[in-house]
């Protein structure tokens, strides 16, 4: 489901607590903000770091940027014969090695490329044929083995599957029934989270109820388990995020104007089959991305590991040290669409007109 337009904004913010949940004197470690040259004025939608080294991120007018020193230089690039589409999602392997999404007006535009050799050449790898479908984002757990996640049709999700890289088989009868008009949102290319080697969870809306789509065998089987996120035609889960098997956190809201008040976060301390309300975010109208800072076990401490980066349209956006508890904003800085790291010291914020803040905690 497309969803977010042109006038889609994304803010990082940090400062000016509006909850307070961290106890009193606690020592918040306030992120720096340092912006990057990306080399385009296109849009820029969704982000892929592999390491604090290479990044890979994809937008509009089949661009895409990589840089291979943390951001201090970049390359950008137009996919030949995707000029006129939009890459809603990137998946970076390595300096050499990325996927990319396409959408676009037709149901032929809805692709999958990769390229072998830092975007020199891509390969389209897919191509869709299925009236209706709209895939919404990728997420891969391994470089060769990976899931694409499509509107409903039919009653049905015409899901894709890769195992080897190269191949997409569709799932469609792996996945639960849909809901009537049950979508995603392509906003920052979050909608589907990958974990382990064999964990993964899909945000949706657009229905009566915003679920979460749950697989513990790497899409074999999977399970639906409602969030309490409003829903409706506009509104719904847009992106989920897990920093272990077992707690993540979803975000989402209204796209419709007219009700701006809905954005909202809920976490999961049971790998995604039950959801609570975080205290509310600073923020309007619908939260279009979020990432963790740090994962469990990446040594980063429980503390960062808990930190939470969401990203909004025109009602802003913010962070939390503790997954909803205690909210921060941070103004002034608009304009950005998607956000994701590689380490707590290395996360990139990328937006409108080419624009890339590189954040670090």
């Amino acid at each position: 489901m497309l969803k977010p337009s042109s006038t889609l904004l994304l803010f990082v913010i940090i400062e000016g607590a509006t909850l307070s949940a961290v106890q009193p004197g606690a020592n918040i470690h306030q992120p720096g903000l340092t912006p990057q040259n990306s080399g385009t004025t296109q849009g820029l939608i969704a982000v892929s770091p592999v390491n604090p080294r290479v990044v890979w991120a994809s937008g509009r007018g089949g661009t895409f940027v990589l840089t291979n020193d943390g951001g201090q230089t970049w390359k950008a690039g137009v996919v030949p014969g995707a000029e006129r589409l939009q890459f809603r999602d990137v998946q970076g392997v390595s300096e050499k090695v990325a996927y990319l999404s396409s959408i676009g007006s037709n149901p032929g535009d809805f692709r999958i490329y990769k390229t072998v050799d830092g975007g020199a050449t891509w390969t389209m790898q897919f191509e869709n044929q299925t009236p209706g479908a709209f895939y919404d984002c990728v997420a891969f757990w391994t470089p060769k083995s990976g899931l694409a996640h499509s509107d409903s049709v039919n009653g049905k999700f015409p899901d894709l599957r890769t195992t080897d890289g190269m191949t997409w088989q569709d799932i469609s009868n792996n996945m639960p029934p849909a809901l009537p008009g049950e979508a995603s949102f392509a906003a920052s290319g979050t909608c589907v989270a990958t974990q382990g080697g064999r964990n993964a969870w899909i945000a949706t809306g657009g229905s009566t109820t915003a679920r979460v789509l749950a697989t513990r065998d790497g899409g074999d089987s999977w399970n639906a388990y409602a969030t309490p996120l409003v829903s409706s035609p506009t509104a719904g889960a847009f992106t989920v995020d897990f920093r272990d098997p077992w707690h993540g956190i979803v975000g989402g809201g209204d796209l419709d104007p007219a009700d701006p008040n809905n954005a909202a976060t809920s976490v999961s301390s049971d790998g995604g089959k039950s959801w609570k309300l975080t205290n509310k975010p600073p923020v309007t109208g619908a939260i279009f991305g979020l990432s963790y800072v740090g994962r469990t076990g990446s040594g980063a401490g429980d503390n960062i590991d808990r930190a939470v980066v969401i990203t909004a349209d025109t009602g802003g956006a913010a962070w939390t040290p503790d997954e909803g508890s205690t909210w921060f904003t941070l103004p002034d800085v608009s304009g950005y669409w998607a956000v994701a790291f590689a380490t707590p010291k290395a996360g990139w914020l990328v937006g409108r007109d080419g624009r890339i803040l590189k954040i670090s905690f």
